[in-house]
């Protein structure tokens, strides 16, 4: 008899608005497989229409993140990256692939094991979209953990938000936010989210993503000291002083996932407020514990709330995501 179907649910978010506490609190729940930081680790998808062979598909997870890599490379891992140190990249971060540095080891106490299982299986899916890639290996991801649904989650997913939306139409779909000018300051202080307002910049100005440039590729002169290989922490630093770049940025964001979701019209939508959540916890989680079909809901709310009531009020220094 064949599985089941798992359950689909995707959080999105600008980012920097409680997003990863939600994810650690539905890991707490036996049965629903907590996936954080795949669809952000895997884009863009230029070839997004096009058919793709497993192994192709395998190459992508298996590869590093260049953001990534030049963090690493300077000095500045995000938090969120929770690789082991006795793993088998621990030697060697920037060839880290991209799939091991959150999504793995928040699955997982043995997230190289588990990647090796994967590299066995993925590279056998059959030729198709990126989007049933997606929905494959996730449901397969599922099935490997023994768990019933899962719930995805990435920082800054509100940028694909409508990608997110077609791709996963009859997905459950929570809407994090959070007061603007709270996250935009925890974005400031954040180095993915000082890469992110950097390439969400570049585009604009010069329709160049300067961590997409070819070998050999020519950019405008002021742009080159941020290509991955001259940007440095210093400048990140100093990118990260002005606010107002990330309060633009979260503006961007924000109207990028309102828009996608006014235009999807999602067929189960939860909408939640970071402030919500810190003001009435055990309220909040019972709210997404009954959205997400959680058969204990009561009983998981009660157990995790108290992780709810050490997070930082608004208008606090923020260091949730």
């Amino acid at each position: 008899m064949e599985s089941p179907v798992p359950a689909q649910a995707i959080i999105i978010s600008t980012g920097r608005c409680g997003s990863t506490l939600l994810s650690d609190l539905i890991a707490e729940q036996s049965d629903t497989l907590s996936v954080q930081e795949f669809f952000m680790a895997v884009e863009p998808w230029t070839d997004a229409g096009d058919e793709l062979s497993g192994a192709a598909y395998w190459s992508r997870l298996d590869s590093p993140r260049p953001e990534l890599t030049t963090l690493f490379r300077i000095g500045l891992a995000p938090v969120e990256v929770c690789y082991p140190e006795d793993g088998r990249w621990a030697g060697n971060l920037t060839a880290l692939p991209r799939i091991l540095a959150t999504t793995l080891p928040k699955i997982s106490s043995e997230p190289d094991h588990l990647y090796d299982t994967l590299a066995e299986l993925v590279p056998g899916f059959p030729d198709q979209s990126v989007a049933r890639h997606h929905r494959m290996f996730l449901d397969m991801l599922t099935t490997l953990t023994q768990r019933r649904s899962w719930v995805e989650r990435s920082g800054g997913s509100s940028h694909v938000a409508s990608y997110l939306l077609k791709t996963f139409p009859t997905a459950k779909i929570v809407y994090l936010t959070r007061d603007w000018a709270d996250t935009a300051r925890s974005m400031s202080r954040h180095p993915s989210f000082q890469c992110l307002q950097l390439r969400m910049e570049s585009l604009g100005r010069y329709g160049i993503d300067p961590f997409q440039v070819a070998a050999g590729e020519s950019v405008p002169p002021e742009l080159e000291r941020y290509l991955p290989d001259r940007l440095t922490a210093q400048t990140l630093r100093e990118r990260g002083r002005d606010v107002e770049r990330y309060r633009g940025l979260c503006a961007f964001l924000a109207s990028e996932a309102e828009q996608a979701i006014a235009d999807a019209r999602p067929q189960e939508l939860l909408t939640m407020t970071y402030e919500a959540l810190v003001d009435d916890p055990l309220a909040q989680l019972g709210r997404l514990g009954r959205f997400l079909g959680f058969d204990d809901w009561e009983t998981w709310a009660q157990r995790v709330v108290g992780a709810v009531a050490a997070a930082p009020r608004r208008h606090e220094a923020a260091t949730s995501a």
